[in-house]
C-alpha cells in the first residue's frame, strides 16, 4: 500500500488555521462583553444566530462543493466571520438583517471565489455593506447605553425585539428610547454627521455643539459605550500582535495616518468631532485591529502591510470628513482590498541572490 504523499508547498495546516481563527475570537471576546453591558443582550442573540446559520450555511456549501464539511468548519473562519457582522450590526436589527448579511457573507464574500484563501474581499464586510446599502434604516438603529433606559431590555424583551419588534411588554424600540430627552437611534458619528451637513458653514455652530441634545452634554457623554467598546478592541488588538497572531504595520499605518489627516483638518479649522472621538467611536479600533488584518484580503508584503493600513486609513479619514456615510471602515477596507494585487506586485521583497540594476 503507498500512502498518498502531498509537497510541503501545496498543504495546508487547517489545525494553524483554527489556532489562529480561536486566537482572534479570544481577543475579541472583550469587546464582546463590554458590548453587551452597555447596549444589552441583543449582541449576544445576534452573534448566536449568525454563528449557528453561517455554520449551517458552511455545511450545505461544502457539501455541495463535494468538500470535507468538518475540514471547512472546524477552522473556525465561519465563526468568526459571523461574530464579526454580528457585532457590526445594531443590537436589536431585526432577525432577518443578520441572517441575510451572514448569507451574503458566506456565500458572495466567501465561496463564490473558492472558500478561503481565495476570497479577495473580506467576507464580513460584504455581509455588513450588502445590509448597509440595502437596509440603512434597520442598520442605523442603535439604541443608546442601556444604563439611560427606565427599563432596559432582559434576555427575554431582547428575543421578543429581534424576531417581533416588540418587547414582552409590548413597547417598540423606539418607545423604549422616547424617554431620553433628545436622543435618537443612531451612532455617535451619526449624529455629528448629520449635524455638520444640516449647518455646513456655520461658524457658529461649533460653540453650540456640545449643547446639541442630540448629542447630549458633551462628546464624552453622547459617546459612552462606544469608546469602552473600541478600547476592549484595541487591547485585544494588541494582544495578538504581542502573540503575533497579526503584524502591527496594518493597524500603526492605519491609525496614524488618520490621525495626521484629522489633525491637520482640524488645524485647518475644519470642524468635527475631536480626534480622540473620532478613534474611538464607530468601528475605527475593530476595523484597524481585526478587519483590516486578515491576512487572506490584506497585503502580504512587509512594505505592502504599511502601504495597505495606510490606504485604509486615508479611505476612512475621506468618507468620515466628506462622503456621506458617517464610518466608513467597512467601505474603505473592501475598495483596499481591490488595491491588494497591486500592492503587493509593487513591493515584493528582493529574491535572493537578485543583483540591482547594472550589478553583476
Amino acid at each position: 500500500m503507498f500512502k498518498k504523499m502531498v509537497s510541503s508547498p501545496h498543504t495546508h495546516s487547517g489545525k494553524l488555521t483554527a489556532r489562529i481563527m480561536l486566537w482572534v475570537i479570544a481577543a475579541m471576546l472583550p469587546a464582546l462583553i463590554t458590548q453587551i453591558y452597555y447596549f444589552g443582550m441583543g449582541v449576544l442573540v445576534q452573534s448566536a444566530l449568525a454563528i449557528s446559520f453561517a455554520l449551517v450555511l458552511e455545511f450545505i456549501v461544502t457539501k455541495l462543493r463535494n468538500k470535507p464539511n468538518l475540514v471547512y468548519i472546524s477552522d473556525f473562519s465561519v465563526v468568526l466571520t459571523a461574530l464579526i457582522l454580528a457585532m457590526a450590526i445594531p443590537p436589536y436589527a431585526p432577525y432577518w438583517v443578520i441572517l441575510i448579511g451572514t448569507l451574503s457573507a458566506v456565500i458572495l464574500g466567501k465561496h463564490v471565489y473558492g472558500g478561503l484563501g481565495q476570497n479577495p474581499f473580506n467576507p464580513a464586510m460584504v455581509g455588513y455593506v450588502v445590509l448597509l446599502i440595502s437596509f440603512p434604516l434597520q442598520m442605523t438603529s442603535w439604541m443608546p447605553p442601556i444604563s439611560l433606559l427606565n427599563e432596559p431590555p432582559t434576555l427575554a424583551d431582547s428575543l421578543s425585539l429581534i424576531f417581533t419588534g416588540l418587547t414582552t411588554d409590548g413597547f417598540s424600540l423606539s418607545q423604549l428610547v422616547h424617554s431620553i430627552d433628545g436622543i435618537t437611534q443612531a451612532t455617535p458619528l451619526d449624529s455629528a454627521k448629520i449635524f455638520y451637513n444640516l449647518h455646513q458653514g456655520d461658524e457658529s455652530v461649533f460653540h453650540d455643539f456640545v449643547k446639541l441634545p442630540i448629542l447630549l452634554q458633551n462628546e464624552t457623554d453622547f459617546a459612552e459605550g462606544w469608546w469602552q467598546v473600541n478600547l476592549a478592541f484595541m487591547l485585544g488588538g494588541i494582544v495578538l500582535i504581542l502573540k503575533k497572531k497579526i503584524h502591527w504595520q496594518i493597524p500603526v499605518s492605519m491609525i496614524v495616518t488618520f490621525v495626521t489627516l484629522a489633525t491637520i483638518t482640524a488645524m485647518s479649522g475644519h470642524h468635527h468631532l475631536s480626534m480622540i472621538s473620532q478613534l474611538f467611536s464607530g468601528a475605527m479600533m475593530f476595523g484597524a485591529f481585526f478587519i483590516a488584518t486578515d491576512p487572506v484580503t490584506a497585503s502580504i508584503t512587509p512594505r505592502g502591510k504599511l502601504v495597505f493600513g495606510t490606504l485604509v486609513g486615508l479611505l476612512v479619514y475621506l468618507i468620515r470628513y466628506f462622503g456621506n456615510y458617517p464610518d466608513g471602515v467597512a467601505f474603505a477596507i473592501l475598495l483596499s482590498n481591490i488595491c491588494v494585487p497591486l500592492i503587493d506586485y509593487y513591493t515584493r521583497p528582493r529574491v535572493a541572490g537578485h543583483f540591482a540594476k547594472g550589478r553583476k
